[in-house]
């Protein structure tokens, strides 16, 4: 957790969403250079719920199945979206900071885990930013009673992790439910967050919260 650097009390929320195998330290990083430009923005960072299952150090929001990375999309998020449901509304309650000054951003499988749980709220966060992840959608999805953040998705042209199909289909299925997305590709970069994607993410947050960057 990286509290507001004005010292005050939270006015804006920003929960990062580690990847596959990794833990909270992975992403606290952005709050340093963000808080920046929101110095009342509450930083958190949650381990995921369950260790790592290839045995690494780190932690896993659902497990992966290297051959059939669809279907463990398909069954794993719906499981694990409860854990991060009840997370979000815990801090929301302890925070007093709500839905519409949130923001989820998240790396690989913390990207599926910000996009799926976000597009299946009954409030608007201030928006989603997805780093080189994919989309699934909640069940319900397709009637439209969900409400509907902006959306930044933001994915290496040469990753070989997570296809940057991804991201595109994403774009696609997202536009047509009446979404707010942008998609930026970044030219040459692998399974990783690179300066033109930290920069596009920035411009996207900008938009909604305020700042010149």
């Amino acid at each position: 957790m990286l509290p507001p650097r004005s010292g005050g009390a939270p006015k804006q929320l920003m929960v990062l969403l580690h990847g596959y195998g990794a833990d909270g330290r992975d992403l606290i990083s952005l709050g340093y250079q963000w808080g920046q430009l929101w110095p009342d923005m509450l930083f958190v960072s949650p381990d995921a719920p369950a260790p790592c299952g290839s045995g690494g150090p780190g932690f896993e929001w659902f497990p992966i199945d290297f051959d059939r990375h669809d279907l463990a999309r398909k069954v794993g998020l719906p499981m694990a979206a409860p854990v991060l449901v009840n997370f979000l509304i815990d801090l929301w309650a302890q925070t007093g900071v709500g839905p519409a000054q949130t923001v989820l951003v998240g790396f690989s499988q913390g990207a599926m885990m910000a996009l799926h749980v976000g597009t299946s709220l009954d409030q608007p966060l201030a928006g989603i930013v997805a780093f080189s992840g994919a989309f699934s959608p909640a069940e319900g999805f397709e009637t439209g009673r969900f409400a509907k953040p902006p959306v930044a998705l933001i994915h290496g042209a040469e990753d070989s992790v997570v296809d940057p199909s991804g991201s595109r289909d994403a774009a696609t299925a997202l536009t047509e439910a009446g979404f707010d997305v942008s998609l930026h590709i970044s030219p040459g970069v692998a399974h990783g967050i690179a300066p033109d994607g930290l920069d596009f993410a920035t411009s996207f947050l900008a938009a909604q919260f305020g700042a010149t960057v």
